[in-house]
């Protein structure tokens, strides 16, 4: 098959993708048509179909495999698909792992550095902590390695969780080799845990939507409530470092208006805010770089409050 990554502005496209989002709609001058998002391993394209009643489009849902016949166009900087055809495809005319889209690293030498960290934990409290986690819950450790960070944004790929946690716990223990006032242990210990709750805001792939946990609680309140029922779980496990981890957490959006429950008020809190805003800013700028065929200005990015516009200089 062509993976959409290797299409190009002026393209004729043809092959079987998987259609993660459809919804119809109505253009400016009240004639319908039917936006989709296809996704293969590589990542997503948006699609129009501006003849929904056209004998050539079949009827099909989210989540359906489709054959789609079209043209590539750019479009405000991202490729774009004119649908012409659609055929909607039984589940034995594809190999479901095309369709998925997967960190481009290694998983389990990915997991294998984040227990390597884990290991090197001295404070027999978090090292059990982590442990419980990591190590002996199977199911979250399934659950761990194949979860995205995100429905969007940044990471929104299976492995992305564990991408994104281990380069901001990579980050974090460059933080401690240069203030030594920070607590390796407890920064660490929050920085692999302080995403973990994703594993129950979104649901797997291929929907990778949020579930009603995830809609009424967000990652960050279900983090914490997996954090303190395992931290129970431990005897003699001091108050004031369970208190400390779980505002770790709480905080590491920074901001209110950034979804964050409470600011940071320790040193731990304030480097993880950084580095998950670091790992999260640069990993989204990556992603729209690469799936642009744009040279120059790419126009206004709310999330960068910006005009963004790709390094010229090699």
């Amino acid at each position: 098959m062509k993976y959409l990554k290797d299409y190009k502005d002026g393209d004729r496209f043809f092959d079987i993708y998987l259609c993660k989002h459809k919804v119809s709609a109505v253009t400016k001058n009240g004639k319908p048509y039917e936006s989709v998002i296809l996704q293969d391993k590589t990542g997503t394209i948006d699609g129009k179909i501006w003849d929904p009643n056209s004998a050539g489009i079949a009827d099909f849902d989210a989540l359906d495999y489709i054959e789609v016949y079209g043209d590539v166009t750019s479009f405000q900087g991202a490729l774009q698909v004119n649908v012409k055809r659609v055929r909607k495809c039984s589940e034995e005319e594809v190999n479901p792992s095309d369709y998925l889209p997967v960190s481009k690293y290694d998983i389990e030498e990915m997991y294998s550095e984040l227990l390597k960290y884990i290991h090197s934990i001295q404070n027999p409290y978090l090292k059990q902590l982590l442990s419980r986690f990591f190590i002996e819950d199977e199911d979250f450790v399934v659950a761990f390695k194949k979860s995205s960070a995100a429905k969007t944004v940044h990471h929104g790929f299976v492995g992305g969780l564990l991408q994104h946690t281990l380069s901001v716990t990579r980050m974090c223990d460059y933080y401690c080799k240069n203030y030594e006032r920070l607590n390796r242990d407890l920064l660490l210990t929050a920085a692999i845990c302080h995403d973990m709750g994703k594993t129950r805001e979104l649901s797997a792939f291929p929907q990778n939507d949020y579930t009603d946990e995830g809609q009424f609680l967000g990652h960050i309140v279900i983090g914490t409530e997996m954090v303190g029922e395992k931290i129970r779980e431990i005897p003699g496990f001091p108050a004031i470092l369970a208190s400390e981890l779980k505002h770790c957490i709480l905080a590491h959006h920074g901001e209110y208006e950034f979804g964050s429950p409470k600011k940071p008020a320790i040193m731990e809190a304030l480097a993880l805010n950084f580095a998950d805003n670091t790992d999260a800013k640069l990993q989204t700028f990556t992603e729209l770089m690469d799936n642009t065929t744009e040279t120059g200005w790419l126009g206004f990015n709310r999330l960068f409050d910006s005009n963004v516009i790709g390094t010229r200089v090699e």
